[in-house]
């Protein structure tokens, strides 16, 4: 049954208390938007951990560089691994912030834009291309001197400070960019890995770099066999850094390979249905042994990717990274070093190489592609927006300064340094100045040259029907905004002023509930959907769903009887129904849909078929809406 409605707010409707962020909506959170968050508020505390680098060496070199060759040693027996401070944290910490982009990398693959395999081809020729470009202009600068075997430093982007910068000066850009750089920017890490471990290894030693891949192998056995994987991983991983160590590759290596072993994938709504079994057990009998499986449950639900995220990528930007810039951005600055490093091709090659290399690398792949393609595979943001992304992708501060201190020593590192440091500012400026010149583009042009043309990834697996699904709104608007809910859920009671208050605002939008009743804990959802259906083979399924969601707490037979009394349809009818369970069948079909849709909790939300991924206040869906109808009309 259809109801094409759009009933206003009837007398007595509570008001929408969510007029900004709310707690609710901040819980409810993707792992993209937690990382992104994570990611930006890291580069103050990694900005002021330079500044303070730099103001060190220039008050005191000496102790500077007394802490950070400060010798520690690790031994067991007769061996074991002695190295200073700075070695501990360029190598050692390290490589869980490696570890962490491997996860990111695996979560894109799994979960991302990149889970359509066809979209890898362009932010692959993205990275490749800003990878090669300045290092190309690196090597022309240094052609012929021993500073070419510095090209390393000037090919890759620190993702995190570069994210950081790009909040700063490009406050209203489309999410999607951010999105973006993040998949080409694992490209550029990759790369980068391999580079260190290839070119940048000195003296291998066979017998140990065999063991370090047979240990390796390990793991990924442990893995496959599902095996516990956190102590098992924690003491083949150490084994495995040891023997990288030991024959001489760059052991940093190691974390992004283990990232790359672990999966990603949505909470199961089986999962889910089990961990809530298992705490029912706890709470019925509180011994240690359920608290325990009830803990386990919990923990499974949830991919190791997501895990294993949450719990080293705030340590690895908000303390591995911003000690590893107290240690390595050090610069003692005097007026003759900045005359002979701006002269320097070691300083010009890495400044050229991410001011102009970046940009023109991934603008260049990118239209490569297009053109290839012809025109079936296009970035997800417009021209302006990728230009923007690529000037900002110049800040190549942490991996960059890994390598300087790989290939350089002395006054040639130093230069590296400041050329580096140098790149992150003027590449900031830049961007600031490519999005204000965009800003002062005409309305139409400037939409099209931030969102660009590209279709996006279509999330719901079944398309809205208008001669099944309940729609509120206008048939034929530009923008459908799809709801699993729950009529019991409190999120969901929460979230259905603020879509009232969104239709209000935009008579341009059309509003679809499908059914999604949480059976393991809301034991009156399926009743309440069914009865929600009842009401609907009367003509009458809105009324009955904002009486079920204004009063959540009231969901019983008696309740149910009472709103169909209220609303003035046939209680016999409606208790028919509601015995032969006649909506049963179309509340499974909205459950399937959402199983194939990959949604396991309630509220969940779809803007044009892409799945909301964000809070449910109503300034975040208006933007969302706004961004769709902008598409839309794009596309039109």
């Amino acid at each position: 049954m259809v109801s094409a409605s759009d009933t206003p707010p009837r007398a007595g409707l509570r008001a929408s208390p969510f007029s900004g962020r709310t707690a609710w909506a901040r819980n409810l959170e993707t792992p993209l938007r937690s990382f992104l968050r994570t990611e930006t508020g890291s580069a103050a505390v990694l900005l002021a951990a330079a500044v303070a680098a730099l103001i060190w060496v220039n008050v005191d070199a000496s102790s500077y560089e007394r802490v950070w060759q400060t010798v520690l040693s690790i031994r067991v027996g007769g061996s074991g691994v002695s190295e200073d401070l700075r070695y501990w944290l360029n190598s050692g910490l390290m490589t869980f912030f490696f570890f962490v982009v491997g996860l990111e990398a695996r979560r894109e693959f799994d979960m991302g834009e990149l889970r359509d395999r066809r979209r890898v081809a362009l932010p692959l020729a993205a990275g490749i291309g800003g990878i090669v470009v300045p290092i190309a202009i690196f090597l022309a600068l240094n052609a012929g001197r021993s500073s070419a075997h510095g090209w390393g430093v000037a090919m890759s982007t620190d993702t995190a400070l570069a994210l950081g910068m790009l909040a700063l000066v490009g406050k209203r850009l489309p999410d999607r960019l951010r999105a973006f750089m993040l998949t080409f920017a694992v490209v550029d890490d990759v790369v980068a890995l391999i580079v260190i471990a290839v070119v940048y290894s000195q003296g291998i030693a066979t017998g140990p770099l065999l063991a370090a891949a047979g240990l390796f192998a390990a793991v990924m056995l442990s893995t496959r066999l599902n095996m516990p994987q956190g102590p098992i991983c924690a003491v083949l991983g150490v084994a495995t850094w040891l023997a990288l160590y030991k024959s001489g590759v760059e052991p940093i290596v190691l974390g992004l390979a283990m990232g790359l072993l672990t999966y990603a994938s949505p909470a199961a709504r089986d999962n889910l249905e089990r961990a809530t079994d298992l705490f029912r057990r706890f709470r019925e009998q509180p011994t240690p042994e359920l608290a325990r499986s009830a803990r386990v449950g919990l923990s499974s639900a949830i991919s190791p990717n997501e895990r294993l995220q949450q719990l080293y990528h705030p340590w690895t930007s908000y303390v591995i990274v911003p000690l590893f810039a107290l240690a390595n951005a050090g610069v003692a600055i005097n007026g003759g070093f900045l005359t002979r490093a701006f002269t320097s091709p070691i300083t010009l090659g890495i400044l050229i190489g991410y001011l102009v290399g970046k940009p023109v690398g991934v603008l260049g792949g990118s239209f490569l592609v297009t053109r290839l393609s012809g025109g079936r595979l296009r970035p997800p943001i417009g021209w302006a927006a990728l230009a923007g992304g690529g000037s900002i992708a110049g800040i190549g501060f942490t991996v960059s300064l890994l390598i300087a201190n790989l290939a350089f020593r002395g006054a040639q590192l130093e230069e590296a340094k400041l050329g580096v440091l140098s790149a992150a500012l003027c590449a900031s400026l830049t961007t600031w100045l490519v999005f204000r010149t965009t800003a002062l583009l005409p309305q139409p042009l400037r939409i099209r040259a931030l969102l660009g043309t590209s279709e996006v990834i279509v999330d719901l697996a079944a398309p809205v029907d208008p001669g099944r699904d309940h729609i509120r709104g206008p048939e034929e608007a530009p923008v459908t905004l799809v709801e699993y809910g729950d009529f019991e859920c409190p999120y969901c009671g929460q979230a259905e002023p603020v879509v009232r208050e969104l239709l209000r605002d935009f008579g341009d939008v059309r509003y679809v509930w499908r059914h999604l009743p949480l059976n393991d804990v809301h034991p009156h959802a399926q009743q309440a959907a069914e009865a929600a259906e009842a009401a609907a083979a009367q003509g009458a399924f809105w009324e009955m769903h904002d009486l079920m969601l204004e009063h959540q707490d009231a969901l019983v037979p008696g309740d149910l009887t009472a709103y169909v009394e209220q609303l003035g349809l046939d209680a016999e009818r409606f208790a028919d129904d509601l015995d032969k369970h006649a909506g049963a069948a179309r509340v499974a079909e909205d459950v399937d849909s959402a199983d194939l849709s990959g949604v396991s909790g309630t509220p969940t939300f779809f803007v044009n078929g892409r799945r909301h991924s964000g809070a449910y206040d109503i300034a975040t869906l208006t933007k969302a809406v706004r961004t769709a109808r902008a598409r839309a009309a794009i596309a039109a």
